[in-house]
């Protein structure tokens, strides 16, 4: 949630008591007078852009036209239409989705209400719980509302007021949160021409300013996330400033439907998690085993070309090295309970960090050792609560593609730049071109010297500065333990997915004792870089499931290529070309059966085999095929050479982007 004026008086500078006027800057640059108290929505309606703006940014921070100016300030309209506008009309939304609610379903308790990525919710307590009939009938009583236009004013309460006004209407809920904010907080309710809730704001002006709207779905989630809380009923909506991004929105929403991970992992048998198994746990088929393999064949023959060498480690270890490490004094509620075997305690795995300390402590360092690059694709296993589980890309058990480079501060830029231009390589290999790149500072709270720390950051910001990407800075958002980059990749919806991460890390070098003996003869701590690529195997294989929509290309494919026969005479030819496939290594199928063309070619299209060869009279008697690519395009007859030579550049994971 972005900040909101007045949530924090201190960052709108002293406050301006004792005078009677207060002066605006306003969007031009030119400083105006207006008395303390003036509103937001007089300053914007004396410069005449009252019917293009939702609110404003008063000092930077969002304001709705209700807010009153107390300080000298610097005031921003916001346009509607704007990024920032969406905020405004999509928390106004959820409000009179609230208010929709209570006048249908008079029992229903309001709880929160917030604003998230890409729309809003709020959870209710109503014990039948919502239909999608129940969200028609809202959503047509949210239109009642908004052609009503209902202005949303702003009134600050004291708490006394604003328990009792709660407490009157049994909103339980509400006066639980008023107690619990502190004894300081500024306590605002928004009136909606006699709906009321608790609220900080900001809003629109009124309900006729959110003209595009729609109810997605209901589900449950426990009061203030705690699943030793009750459960309410949370309706989750959308709003944009116009019907047109409405529809696309929407539209967007139905392809990845499409293209869900679940969906098609199911129909395609690639992977299953099942109960009798246990929650979050992943069953790899041998479609997606295959797919696997690939990956995991193409990463270790590059994380070899970039120096890189390959560990094995337990999925268990004894206490100790974790009581060591920190983690089961920082990290306990995210990891499996110990198990004891022959009167000693042992814990299943969270990370795989301990052990590759554990290799490089088995011996003396040098500096001329150093870096040491150590990768693994190692499983772990942590404990999420089953409300957060989704599929593959929320699991309790899941393979990092993990790696930990150990080398001098000296080093720190040089090994960094690696980790950036192997994970670009990777990405791109697979089909991602558009990333999020953020950088990490340091934070209040942090271990190591400030000139190491600062060593560091300036090692990872000349990094990507030298790679020309562009990134954010977050002052203050690394760990404790060192700064960081985080790099989302955007799939072909748009969509942001957290994937690839290098941590500095001077916290474990310490805790663990590692040195490495310098030039001056003399113990020295190494740095450490913690670096995973795609995160996860089954993270990363959920959003390339997403991303192509089961459609891998080519080379990734777990059946490249499906022979299929058009009559019974024409077995012996079709089993002739599977030999010279499987020869070749090509991952090939064959459909034999005695069944129509027609069936056969929309099975392999529904199950999205990229190439299916045909055989008939004309190609068994002049020893060809007829490829059809999947998508439906009929390629002329060809030698079974020929056809191999034309799919070369589809079947390498370097090149085959340039033949899409």
């Amino acid at each position: 949630m972005q900040e909101v004026a007045g949530s924090n008086p201190a960052v709108l500078t002293t406050k301006l008591n004792n005078m009677a006027e207060i002066n605006i800057q306003l969007p031009n640059g030119v400083n105006k007078s207006f008395p303390i108290g003036t509103t937001v929505g007089e300053v914007i309606e004396s410069i005449g852009v009252q019917s293009s703006a939702v609110g404003a940014k008063v000092n930077g921070n969002l304001a709705d036209f209700f807010f009153e100016i107390d300080c000298d300030s610097e005031i921003e309209p916001i346009k509607i239409n704007s990024e920032e506008g969406l905020y405004f009309i999509r928390h106004t939304a959820a409000h009179i989705m609230a208010e929709a609610v209570q006048s249908l379903y008079p029992e229903a308790k309001v709880t929160i209400g917030p604003v998230i990525d890409n729309g809003f919710y709020y959870d209710f307590e109503y014990s039948r719980g919502f239909t999608p009939e129940d969200l028609e009938k809202i959503e047509n009583k949210m239109k009642e509302i908004v052609n009503q236009k209902k202005p949303l004013t702003r009134k600050t309460v004291s708490r006394d007021d604003a328990i009792g006004i709660f407490n009157k209407d049994g909103e339980t809920y509400k006066v639980e949160i008023v107690n619990d904010l502190p004894s300081d907080q500024q306590i605002t309710i928004y009136d909606q021409d006699g709906w009321y809730d608790l609220c900080r704001g900001p809003h629109a002006p009124s309900t006729g300013f959110v003209k595009a709207f729609k109810l997605l779905s209901s589900a449950g989630a426990y009061w203030r996330g705690d699943e030793k809380n009750a459960m309410l009923q949370r309706i989750y909506g959308t709003a944009f400033w116009d019907r047109k991004e409405l529809k696309g929105y929407l539209n967007r929403l139905e392809e990845a439907k499409k293209r869900d991970h679940r969906k098609v992992g199911k129909e395609l048998d690639l992977f299953s998690i099942q109960e009798e198994v246990g929650a979050g746990l992943v069953l790899w088929h041998p479609k997606g085993s295959r797919i696997r393999r690939v990956i995991e064949d193409f990463w270790r023959e590059q994380h070899d070309r970039y120096g890189y060498e390959l560990l094995y480690t337990p999925h268990i270890a004894n206490i100790d090295l974790w009581k060591t490490s920190g983690h089961l004094e920082f990290y306990s509620e995210n990891m499996y309970p110990r198990m004891e075997v022959d009167n000693t305690e042992y814990q299943i795995k969270p990370m795989n960090c301990p052990f590759h300390i554990m290799i490089y402590k088995t011996d003396i360092r040098s500096y001329r050792d150093l870096p040491l690059r150590w990768a693994e694709i190692g499983t772990v296993y942590r404990y999420e609560r089953s409300g957060v589980l989704h599929g593959l890309l929320r699991v309790r058990g899941f393979s990092q593609d993990d790696a930990h480079i150990f080398c001098r501060p000296d080093q720190i830029e040089e090994e960094v730049l690696g980790v950036l231009n192997l994970t670009i390589l990777f990405l791109k290999t697979f089909g991602f071109d558009d990333y999020e790149i953020y950088l990490s500072t340091r934070p209040e709270k942090f271990v190591g010297e400030v000139e190491v720390w600062d060593r560091a950051t300036d090692a990872l910001r000349n990094a990507l500065d030298s790679k020309g990407l562009e990134y954010e800075v977050d002052e203050g958002g690394g760990a404790f333990y060192g700064p960081k980059i985080d790099l989302k990749i955007k799939d072909v919806l748009g969509r942001a997915w957290q994937c690839s991460t290098v941590q500095v890390d001077f916290n474990l070098p310490e805790r663990f004792d590692m040195s490495f003996i310098g030039d001056d003869n003399t113990r020295h701590q190494p740095i450490m870089i913690h670096r995973a690529i795609f995160g996860s195997m089954e993270r990363f294989f959920g959003v390339l499931i997403e991303h192509y929509g089961g459609a891998f290309p080519l080379w990734l494919s777990p059946v490249q290529v499906r022979i299929a026969t058009i009559a019974d005479e024409h077995l012996e030819y079709g089993e002739k070309v599977h030999q010279v496939l499987k020869e070749k290594n090509m991952r090939v199928e064959t459909d034999f059966r005695n069944e129509k063309l027609g069936f056969k070619v929309r099975e392999a299209q529904l199950e999205k085999i990229p190439y299916l060869l045909v055989i008939g009279n004309n190609e068994m008697e002049s020893g060809t095929v007829a490829p059809r690519k999947l998508g439906g395009k009929n390629l002329p007859s060809i030698t079974i050479e020929d056809f191999l030579n034309s799919i070369e550049s589809e079947l390498d994971p370097q090149t085959w982007r340039e033949v899409e």
